[in-house]
């Protein structure tokens, strides 16, 4: 069942449960940031109104720079006027920005400590026709290696709205990831959000979980429907979010490892580098158990529905159920 404490959406296995872009959220986060703190600016590489960041540049157009299809130019500027005392947001697509501007962002941003907060939109394989060239798979493993680098992966744009106004208070540079297509609405407003801190979204109705299922991002939807399914077999499970893969919440890791011996990650990304391989190293170090992994399987992406290529890539709900009874068959 929905954890009670955590007030989420009570429609969310509704047929008509309200779906909207992941990166709305964002966009309306950075609005109210930027009413907030007067030294907010915003930054943008050409794709100003589908990464949402033109609500922000409609307001305080003397805080908005339009860069241009220049993404290292982009990153470059960003932390030059963090070095001035700016609290600087860029945008672009996730392919170009982190991917085509990681070296900029490692020695300008990281590197000399600058806050700047990287925005990397329309993120994983639900890009959907733009095909494998604008499908970024690999952007959580490039940004989470780099030390002094927040990210961030919400699950639907009420949490994006949240992790944005919390990522423009803290000092760290940061990654914000989003998603193009709409996503169903899990949380509400009342729903708490913390950079550092997972949350046990489903919970068994009577007994201890068997599988614990670990989830970022665009997949957490299906990651609960697949839970609330396996219920209805006799099968119990836990459901973590983790829209914060770096700072990691390793002691939640660590007691959901502890509880369930087994864990299936799951992430619309390549299984090497990703919220999976961050989950195997917490828990080789601390509590190993047997893991299962859902994501891109050493792939490039390619055209098609979002849908049928969720599904094509096996990340759709009946594959993360088939992942969590491999998991159990190793347990036992």
């Amino acid at each position: 069942m929905l954890n009670p404490n955590l007030k989420l959406n009570p429609k969310i296995f509704n047929p008509d449960v309200e779906q909207v872009p992941i990166r709305k959220g964002f966009g309306q986060g950075l609005l109210k940031a930027g009413e907030e703190d007067k030294n907010i600016v915003a930054l943008c590489a050409d794709l100003t109104e589908s990464t949402q960041m033109h609500l922000f540049a409609e307001k305080f157009k003397d805080r908005f720079i339009e860069m241009g299809i220049a993404e290292q130019n982009l990153v470059t500027v960003a932390s030059g006027m963090a070095a001035m005392g700016k609290i600087a947001f860029c945008s672009s697509y996730a392919m170009f920005s982190p991917g085509r501007s990681w070296e900029q962002i490692r020695t300008t941003i990281s590197y000399n400590d600058r806050k700047v907060v990287v925005v990397g939109s329309h993120a994983g394989i639900s890009v959907g026709p733009d095909g494998g060239t604008h499908q970024a798979l690999e952007d959580i493993g490039l940004m989470r290696m780099i030390p002094n680098m927040d990210v961030i992966s919400p699950c639907d744009a009420i949490e994006a709205k949240k992790a944005t106004i919390k990522i423009a208070k803290t000092k760290e540079p940061a990654y914000l990831r989003l998603a193009r297509e709409k996503t169903p609405i899990i949380t509400t407003e009342e729903t708490p959000f913390s950079i550092g801190t997972a949350q046990i979204f489903w919970i068994p109705e009577v007994g201890l979980a068997q599988v614990g299922i670990i989830v970022t991002g665009g997949l957490t939807h299906r990651a609960l429907v697949a839970a609330k399914e396996l219920e209805a077999e006799g099968i119990k499970t836990k459901v973590m979010n983790l829209a914060s893969i770096k700072p990691l919440d390793t002691e939640a890791i660590i007691t959901l490892a502890k509880e369930t011996r087994t864990i299936v990650t799951i992430e619309e990304h390549q299984i090497a580098g990703g919220l999976g391989g961050a989950i195997a190293e917490v828990l080789a170090q601390n509590y190993p158990v047997p893991i299962e992994f859902v994501g891109v399987r050493d792939l490039f992406g390619q055209s098609g529905t979002p849908d049928e290529l969720i599904e094509h890539y096996r990340m759709g709900k009946n594959s993360i159920k088939e992942a969590v009874r491999k998991a159990l068959k190793r347990k036992n």
